[in-house]
């Protein structure tokens, strides 16, 4: 019946614009949208689907254009109020009649053909542009980016702010924005497909469909937060799945060895998610309770490593505790010690520790023992975590003004730097084949070099062990704090585990 009743209202609501709007939510599977339909006269019915196994959209649509001071084409749609973060990853499927055929992402006023709207495109020859109308039956506007044949498209509306990003994938997006486009307070949101040919039906297919809705410029860091997404990243093809969303913060999940269980922390707590089962349980710290977000398993898997704060111990204070849960036994005296690797032989624990003013590595005996200061540069190290082989410890410093990637030998000598100023770069995560380093790029014009707080634009980008080369992009995220903070490589080091977030949980559903 709930279904029958969204069908009728998006009925409904294209009557009242007037209009043709065809095939509204069939007996289909839209994913986290409503209703789909022929915006405009459109000749050529179109369609649109979600399949549930490639998690994908796949729809068709013809129409003649999206320009002028009319529109014609196919589209999927869900409505929205307030600010919003859309991506995806979006392709045309073959070579296609009319090299203007067009796929992208759109916010529309209303379902009639001559809508204010704004939409971020790809077109069939490449052609990447931000396009929108200001006022119903106005001209079309277009931006053209400084880039062709994107495959990534993100637009995001901030007020009456509207940014597109977009980027090939693998590379950094290229942004264009549009200011004072006033479309209303609640508009329709949505995929769209048009073939800029009326007698010509074209397909088009969109994966990694993420909406999110930003923090407010209110939410108080570190006492707010937001709905949190579980998510499983291919760093071969970039194709992402949600596993699980909590309308809480889960933060820094683990893999552990046997590719069972992910860990991860929340209020304190921590948790297992049984992958196969797709079930949480609590796990067994003791009197530990006020764990954060950096934790680390052993690489053999049977002990955890834990950073939990306390403070009448001057801040975050680490812990280990056997892996199936138990009773912690604390390791360092003092905080603030937040743990970030273990060594092979689980000997030697390696963690950033503020002393005397200043944040630096250091290295402690895993059965308790006295602190070996590792790094001495002024600024902020952090994110030690030692290569599978043990011959390398990787981290990230802002010695020298920029937050990059380093690596060292496990007794602090030949410290070199691996990454350049492009972005800030945090928490080196090596692969358990000792191949890649997979690490999270802030941007510059969002953070501090020293800061890598929650709920920003975030790469999530892979780099050869060596160090050599452009490192690629192989996740654009909403996140920050709390995504990828501690090793989540899965055993077979084809996959990693981390987190995003959005202010409304039902946005990106649990996906099969």
């Amino acid at each position: 019946m709930k279904f029958l009743k969204i069908k009728r209202l998006a009925w409904v609501a294209s009557l009242a614009f007037a209009i043709p709007f065809t095939a509204l939510a069939q007996k289909t599977d839209l994913g986290i949208f409503t209703g789909h339909g022929d915006i405009g006269d459109v000749l050529k019915p179109g369609s649109a689907t979600y399949n549930s196994q490639k998690r994908q959209y796949e729809m068709a649509g013809s129409g003649y254009n999206v320009w002028f001071d009319h529109d014609e084409f196919h589209y999927l749609w869900k409505q929205m109020k307030g600010d919003f973060i859309l991506y995806t990853r979006a392709a045309l499927v073959g070579e296609g009649v009319d090299p203007h055929r067009k796929v992208g992402w759109m916010v529309r006023s209303s379902l009639d053909g001559k809508s204010a709207h704004i939409n971020a495109v790809v077109h069939g020859d490449g052609l990447t542009s931000l396009q929108f109308r200001r006022t119903t039956g106005a001209n079309t506007e277009e931006i053209k980016a400084k880039m062709t044949h994107a495959d990534v498209i993100q637009l995001e509306r901030k007020g009456n702010t509207y940014t597109m990003r977009v980027a090939k994938f693998g590379e950094p997006f290229v942004t264009e924005q549009v200011a004072d486009l006033d479309l209303g307070e609640e508009v329709y949101v949505g995929l769209f497909i048009g073939s800029h040919n009326k007698d010509v039906l074209e397909r088009g297919t969109f994966r990694d469909v993420r909406i999110s809705v930003p923090a407010p410029e209110s939410l108080v860091p570190y006492r707010q937060y937001l709905a949190s997404n579980l998510e499983i990243l291919d760093v071969t093809t970039g194709d992402r799945k949600v596993v699980f969303t909590h309308p809480k913060s889960i933060q820094a999940p683990n893999w552990t060895p046997d590719g069972k269980t992910l860990l991860y922390n929340s209020d304190g707590l921590m948790y297992t998610f049984d992958l196969a089962k797709g079930q949480t349980s609590v796990l067994n710290t003791g009197e530990i309770k006020n764990n954060n977000n950096d934790h680390v398993l052993s690489f053999d898997g049977k002990m955890l490593g834990l950073s939990s704060g306390v403070k009448e111990l001057g801040g975050s204070i680490i812990y280990t505790v056997p892996a199936k849960g138990g009773t912690p036994k604390q390791i360092t005296p003092r905080g603030p010690s937040y743990l970030h690797g273990w060594s092979p032989d689980k000997k030697t624990l390696v963690f950033t520790g503020q002393r005397d003013g200043d944040f630096d590595i250091y290295g402690v005996p895993s059965a308790g023992g006295p602190e070996v200061r590792l790094t001495e540069a002024k600024g902020l190290d952090d994110g030690p975590e030692y290569t599978p082989d043990g011959k390398y410890i990787y981290f990230n410093s802002a010695r020298d003004g920029n937050m990059r990637l380093y690596r060292m030998k496990p007794d602090g000598s030949e410290q070199v730097p691996l990454t350049d100023d492009k972005f800030y770069d945090w928490f080196p995560h090596i692969s358990p084949d000792g191949k890649w380093i997979v690490f999270i790029s802030f941007l510059k014009e969002e953070v501090k070099a020293d800061d890598h707080p929650f709920y920003k634009h975030v790469y999530l980008r892979l780099l050869p062990i060596s160090g050599e080369g452009e490192p690629k992009v192989i996740a654009y995220i909403y996140g920050g704090q709390g995504t990828i903070n501690t090793p989540s490589w899965s055993p077979d080091s084809k996959k990693v585990a981390f987190v995003s977030n959005t202010m409304e949980e039902s946005l990106s559903p649990v996906e099969k």
